[in-house]
Protein backbone atom coordinates (compact mmCIF):
# COMPACT_ATOMS: atom_id res chain seq x y z
CA UNK A 1 0.00 0.00 0.00
CA UNK A 2 1.05 3.55 -0.87
CA UNK A 3 1.10 5.56 2.19
CA UNK A 4 1.97 8.93 0.61
CA UNK A 5 4.33 10.18 -2.41
CA UNK A 6 6.28 13.13 -2.11
CA UNK A 7 7.67 14.73 -5.69
CA UNK A 8 7.63 17.46 -7.85
CA UNK A 9 4.24 18.47 -8.87
CA UNK A 10 4.10 18.67 -12.67
CA UNK A 11 0.19 18.91 -13.49
CA UNK A 12 -2.93 20.16 -11.76
CA UNK A 13 -6.39 19.51 -13.20
CA UNK A 14 -9.74 19.78 -12.36
CA UNK A 15 -9.98 16.79 -10.38
CA UNK A 16 -6.46 15.26 -10.38
CA UNK A 17 -2.61 15.83 -10.04
CA UNK A 18 0.27 14.41 -11.65
CA UNK A 19 3.33 13.77 -9.03
CA UNK A 20 6.41 12.41 -10.35
CA UNK A 21 8.70 11.09 -7.61
CA UNK A 22 11.87 9.02 -8.84
CA UNK A 23 11.26 9.12 -12.30
CA UNK A 24 7.29 8.19 -12.13
CA UNK A 25 4.70 10.18 -13.11
CA UNK A 26 2.03 9.37 -10.36
CA UNK A 27 -2.02 10.49 -11.39
CA UNK A 28 -3.58 10.79 -8.36
CA UNK A 29 -7.49 11.98 -7.96
CA UNK A 30 -8.47 14.44 -5.46
CA UNK A 31 -10.54 17.50 -5.16
CA UNK A 32 -10.67 21.52 -5.42
CA UNK A 33 -10.01 22.04 -1.64
CA UNK A 34 -6.62 19.98 -1.95
CA UNK A 35 -5.54 21.28 -5.18
CA UNK A 36 -6.37 24.65 -4.13
CA UNK A 37 -3.71 25.06 -1.26
CA UNK A 38 -1.08 23.48 -3.22
CA UNK A 39 1.71 25.19 -4.68
CA UNK A 40 2.59 25.80 -8.21
CA UNK A 41 4.37 23.66 -10.60
CA UNK A 42 7.38 22.53 -10.56
CA UNK A 43 7.30 22.43 -6.49
CA UNK A 44 8.03 19.90 -3.82
CA UNK A 45 4.77 18.38 -2.29
CA UNK A 46 3.79 15.69 -0.11
CA UNK A 47 0.69 13.71 -0.99
CA UNK A 48 -1.06 11.35 1.28
CA UNK A 49 -2.99 8.96 -0.40
CA UNK A 50 -5.19 6.16 -0.05
CA UNK A 51 -5.17 3.15 -3.06
CA UNK A 52 -8.56 1.95 -4.24
CA UNK A 53 -8.12 -1.57 -5.72
CA UNK A 54 -10.50 -3.11 -7.88
CA UNK A 55 -10.72 -6.06 -10.47
CA UNK A 56 -10.52 -3.67 -13.65
CA UNK A 57 -8.75 -0.99 -11.98
CA UNK A 58 -6.31 0.92 -9.30
CA UNK A 59 -6.34 4.24 -8.70
CA UNK A 60 -4.61 6.65 -6.12
CA UNK A 61 -6.62 9.36 -4.20
CA UNK A 62 -4.71 12.43 -2.73
CA UNK A 63 -4.93 14.57 0.84
CA UNK A 64 -2.90 16.83 2.33
CA UNK A 65 -3.32 15.74 5.90
CA UNK A 66 -3.99 12.02 7.24
CA UNK A 67 -7.50 13.77 8.81
CA UNK A 68 -8.51 14.24 5.06
CA UNK A 69 -7.84 9.98 4.39
CA UNK A 70 -9.72 9.27 7.25
CA UNK A 71 -12.62 11.27 6.46
CA UNK A 72 -12.46 9.72 2.72
CA UNK A 73 -12.25 6.91 4.42
CA UNK A 74 -14.45 6.77 6.86
CA UNK A 75 -17.42 8.16 3.98
CA UNK A 76 -16.35 5.23 1.96
CA UNK A 77 -17.46 2.86 5.04
CA UNK A 78 -21.23 4.38 4.10
CA UNK A 79 -23.69 2.42 2.57
CA UNK A 80 -24.10 4.20 -0.83
CA UNK A 81 -21.33 6.21 -1.14
CA UNK A 82 -18.69 5.41 -2.83
CA UNK A 83 -14.71 6.73 -3.87
CA UNK A 84 -16.43 9.87 -6.47
CA UNK A 85 -19.32 10.53 -3.62
CA UNK A 86 -16.58 10.43 -0.61
CA UNK A 87 -14.55 13.48 -2.71
CA UNK A 88 -17.89 15.41 -3.65
CA UNK A 89 -18.44 15.71 -0.29
CA UNK A 90 -15.38 16.80 0.61
CA UNK A 91 -14.99 19.34 -2.20
CA UNK A 92 -18.23 20.84 -1.29
CA UNK A 93 -17.55 21.15 2.52
CA UNK A 94 -13.78 20.56 2.95
CA UNK A 95 -12.59 18.38 6.59
CA UNK A 96 -13.60 21.20 8.89
CA UNK A 97 -16.98 22.01 7.46
CA UNK A 98 -18.10 18.04 7.02
CA UNK A 99 -17.31 17.55 10.59
CA UNK A 100 -19.31 20.29 11.54
CA UNK A 101 -22.20 19.34 9.78
CA UNK A 102 -22.08 15.59 11.33
CA UNK A 103 -21.58 16.94 14.55
CA UNK A 104 -24.63 19.41 13.97
CA UNK A 105 -26.14 16.58 12.40
CA UNK A 106 -26.83 18.88 9.42
CA UNK A 107 -27.79 16.58 6.68
CA UNK A 108 -28.86 19.35 4.55
CA UNK A 109 -25.32 20.83 3.85
CA UNK A 110 -23.71 17.45 3.25
CA UNK A 111 -26.59 16.90 0.46
CA UNK A 112 -25.74 19.93 -1.66
CA UNK A 113 -22.48 17.67 -3.19
CA UNK A 114 -22.88 16.89 -6.15
CA UNK A 115 -24.59 13.40 -7.01
CA UNK A 116 -25.69 13.17 -2.98
CA UNK A 117 -29.39 12.77 -2.64
CA UNK A 118 -30.88 13.44 0.66
CA UNK A 119 -31.14 10.02 2.10
CA UNK A 120 -27.67 9.03 1.50
CA UNK A 121 -27.12 12.45 3.30
CA UNK A 122 -28.71 11.31 6.11
CA UNK A 123 -26.87 8.35 6.08
CA UNK A 124 -23.53 9.81 6.57
CA UNK A 125 -24.63 11.77 9.43
CA UNK A 126 -26.17 8.72 11.22
CA UNK A 127 -23.30 6.34 10.63
CA UNK A 128 -20.42 8.90 11.01
CA UNK A 129 -21.75 10.97 14.15
CA UNK A 130 -19.95 8.35 16.63
CA UNK A 131 -16.58 7.65 14.25
CA UNK A 132 -15.40 11.36 12.94
CA UNK A 133 -12.77 12.57 15.25
CA UNK A 134 -11.98 16.29 16.00
CA UNK A 135 -8.36 15.53 16.18
CA UNK A 136 -6.15 18.21 13.57
CA UNK A 137 -9.51 19.85 12.83
CA UNK A 138 -10.59 23.65 14.02
CA UNK A 139 -12.47 21.55 16.72
CA UNK A 140 -8.94 20.24 17.95
CA UNK A 141 -8.55 22.93 20.65
CA UNK A 142 -6.42 21.25 22.88
CA UNK A 143 -4.18 20.91 20.05
CA UNK A 144 -4.61 25.10 19.41
CA UNK A 145 -3.21 25.95 22.71
CA UNK A 146 -7.18 25.87 24.12
CA UNK A 147 -6.09 24.64 27.95
CA UNK A 148 -6.70 21.72 29.99
CA UNK A 149 -9.95 20.36 31.51
CA UNK A 150 -10.53 23.47 33.55
CA UNK A 151 -10.61 26.47 31.50
CA UNK A 152 -12.64 28.85 32.43
CA UNK A 153 -16.19 30.12 30.72
CA UNK A 154 -15.10 33.36 29.46
CA UNK A 155 -11.85 31.34 27.79
CA UNK A 156 -14.00 28.34 26.37
CA UNK A 157 -17.13 30.52 24.72
CA UNK A 158 -14.02 32.91 22.99
CA UNK A 159 -12.62 30.08 21.50
CA UNK A 160 -16.02 28.34 20.46
CA UNK A 161 -16.53 31.70 18.62
CA UNK A 162 -13.05 31.30 16.97
CA UNK A 163 -13.74 27.95 15.56
CA UNK A 164 -17.11 29.43 14.67
CA UNK A 165 -16.00 32.50 12.77
CA UNK A 166 -13.45 29.65 11.16
CA UNK A 167 -15.73 27.85 9.57
CA UNK A 168 -17.66 30.85 7.94
CA UNK A 169 -19.87 32.64 9.94
CA UNK A 170 -19.89 35.76 11.00
CA UNK A 171 -18.61 37.51 14.08
CA UNK A 172 -21.45 38.30 15.64
CA UNK A 173 -23.91 35.75 14.41
CA UNK A 174 -21.29 33.25 15.95
CA UNK A 175 -21.16 35.42 19.52
CA UNK A 176 -25.31 35.27 19.58
CA UNK A 177 -25.22 31.27 19.16
CA UNK A 178 -22.62 31.11 21.91
CA UNK A 179 -24.12 33.35 24.59
CA UNK A 180 -27.76 32.09 23.45
CA UNK A 181 -26.30 28.34 25.20
CA UNK A 182 -27.55 28.29 28.63
CA UNK A 183 -25.72 26.73 31.67
CA UNK A 184 -22.91 26.41 29.76
CA UNK A 185 -20.56 27.20 32.43
CA UNK A 186 -17.72 24.00 33.02
CA UNK A 187 -18.39 22.93 29.29
CA UNK A 188 -16.08 22.41 27.34
CA UNK A 189 -15.18 24.83 24.25
CA UNK A 190 -15.43 21.97 22.23
CA UNK A 191 -19.61 20.87 23.73
CA UNK A 192 -20.18 24.78 23.48
CA UNK A 193 -19.50 24.43 19.54
CA UNK A 194 -21.38 21.81 18.99
CA UNK A 195 -24.52 23.00 20.96
CA UNK A 196 -24.21 26.49 19.19
CA UNK A 197 -23.52 24.68 15.33
CA UNK A 198 -27.78 23.54 16.15
CA UNK A 199 -28.57 27.10 16.61
CA UNK A 200 -26.61 28.66 13.20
Amino acid sequence: MIAYIRGTLEEKGIDSIIVEADGVGYEILTYSYVIGKLPGIGEEVKIITYMDVREDSMRLFGFLTSQEKTLFKQLLSVSGVGPKGALSILNELGPDRLIAAVIAADAKAISKANGIGAKTAQKVVLELRDKVSTEGSIFDLDGMGGGGQSAAESSAAKEAVEALTALGYSASDATKAVRSIEANDGMKAEDIIKAALRRL
